[in-house]
């Protein structure tokens, strides 16, 4: 039977964020970003487990993992984190190789996402489950797009008819995931590797709370997010 699991790179150091710590370790509604990641896979019944990839020398990842019982058996730490995202998703896939079978299914989620709820991931794998290519949550743009000059000045102002911005989990099977990172290319996202395959991924609506912490202030927006009266049940668009 085909299995799910999920994949966590948090060997990322977070420099634009000007903070003490990585990101993926900062506190939101009272809990390191890392560990609301966690918890949503750990209570999705399709998750058979969860690999996450921090840094050989990392020091914090026992932090979030032993004040979190619910955790317990759930994760399996990898410290095999590389110089790119693609390294560090390239090796944990090697490592998990003994747990894993080509057919799974492989969803790589950015630490630094907490907003992920369960039933816009329980949403995600039910759409991709049967899919030939897999593909990804993602967004359709609705803002006016500008492209800039050198000088900070519009250059032209770009149609977003069809334009999605990419979010994470992004589901492809094993041996697909392995192929499409092989290549000797730069990826932003393990969708773009399967697309210079020449496949095309799915793209399934998320969530404007499923964002990114990139910048200071997105620690705030994240907190307003998690700590109100918001549940974990919470679908796409919502």
């Amino acid at each position: 039977m085909t299995a799910f699991f999920s994949l966590i790179p948090a060997a990322g150091v977070g420099s634009r964020m000007a903070a003490a710590l990585p990101k993926q370790y900062l506190q939101v509604a009272g809990r390191p970003v890392l560990r609301h990641v966690l918890e949503v896979f750990a209570a999705a019944p399709s998750i058979s487990h969860s690999f996450v990839v921090v840094s050989p020398d990392d020091a914090m990842i026992a932090r979030v993992l032993l004040p979190a019982p619910a955790l317990v058996g759930q994760v399996t730490v990898l410290r095999t984190g590389g110089a790119s995202r693609r390294d560090t998703v390239r090796n944990a896939l090697q490592a998990m190789r003994d747990r894993v079978a080509d057919d799974d299914w492989v969803l790589v989620h950015d630490a630094a996402r907490p907003g992920l709820t369960l039933d816009l991931l329980e949403h995600l794998v039910a759409v991709l489950r049967d899919d030939p290519v897999g593909g990804l949550l993602a967004l359709p743009v609705v803002d006016t797009l500008k492209r800039a000059s050198d000088d900070d000045r519009v250059s032209t102002t770009v149609a977003r008819d069809d334009l999605w911005t990419a979010q994470t989990p992004q589901m492809f099977r094993y041996r697909l995931l392995c192929d499409a990172l092989a290549q000797e290319r730069s990826f932003t996202d393990e969708a773009s590797a399967v697309e210079a395959l020449g496949l095309q991924p799915k793209l399934v609506v998320g969530s404007p709370r499923n964002f990114k912490i990139t910048l200071p202030a997105d620690i705030v927006l994240a907190d307003l997010f998690l700590s109100r009266d918001f549940t974990l049940r919470q679908g796409p668009g919502s």
